[in-house]
């Protein structure tokens, strides 16, 4: 049983990040970085989180015994809607406490991905864009295309709005905001104004994401001891 645990450990590490052993708990720490890559592979020079790595380390961490919370490092530029979405449902739907943090930027489909920590946070100066779901290279141009864009428009509002304090009205004023964005529609917030807006709940740097986590591990141990 113990060799399987270690054999499971060394999985886990060797697919990036990094875990973290103290008294307080064991954090495992996953950083989403530059441009999440769904099933197109993204050029050699483009750095990227890939979903097939990060869609069963997520399954891993939640079955683990060994590991007790999440911390999720965020500085994307943002990618594949579907992989995103994917990711963010993943760890919207785990039982272990989970901790976002967005360091530089949380753009695009880097929101849901930001919300969907049991509590998210923000540096001071990173940023967040938030804008229409676009399609870059051949589109087909049907109705049915614009529908298709229009339902995972809605998709993303809603998981977004259903995992943060941000409303609906809100989130798509921000969304369909012009002037803000050169040759783009959307609005850039940064951390004071994505917390004000309730999309993110506080503003924060790496010790209070750690603080956070720690105390949630404890009550969730509480919790289960009964």
């Amino acid at each position: 049983m113990s060799e399987e645990k270690n054999n499971t450990n060394e999985r886990i590490e060797d697919l990036g990040a990094g875990i973290t052993k103290t008294d307080k708990g064991t954090i495992y720490t996953l950083t989403i970085i530059g441009q999440i890559e769904g099933h197109q592979v993204a050029p050699e020079s483009v750095k990227t989180t890939k979903y097939e790595h990060v869609i069963p380390l997520l399954a891993t961490i939640e079955e683990s015994d060994e590991i007790d919370g999440l911390l999720l490092l965020l500085n994307t530029v943002g990618g594949d809607i579907e992989a995103g979405l994917a990711i963010s449902e993943l760890i919207a739907g785990m039982k272990k406490p989970t901790v976002s943090l967005v360091l530089g930027g949380g753009h695009s489909i880097g929101i849901p991905l930001a919300v969907s920590a049991k509590k998210s946070m923000i540096a001071p100066t990173a940023s967040m864009m938030i804008h229409p779901v676009r399609m870059s290279g051949l589109v087909v141009g049907a109705p049915a295309t614009y529908h298709y864009f229009q339902r995972i428009q809605e998709q993303i509002t809603d998981f977004v709005t259903q995992n943060s304090n941000i409303t609906r009205e809100k989130f798509s004023e921000y969304m369909m905001a012009t002037g803000q964005i050169a040759t783009d529609v959307g609005t850039i917030v940064y951390g004071k104004e994505a917390v004000e807006s309730g999309l993110i709940d506080q503003i924060g740097c790496l010790h209070d994401a750690l603080q956070t986590l720690h105390e949630m591990i404890r009550i969730h141990r509480n919790d289960e001891k009964g």
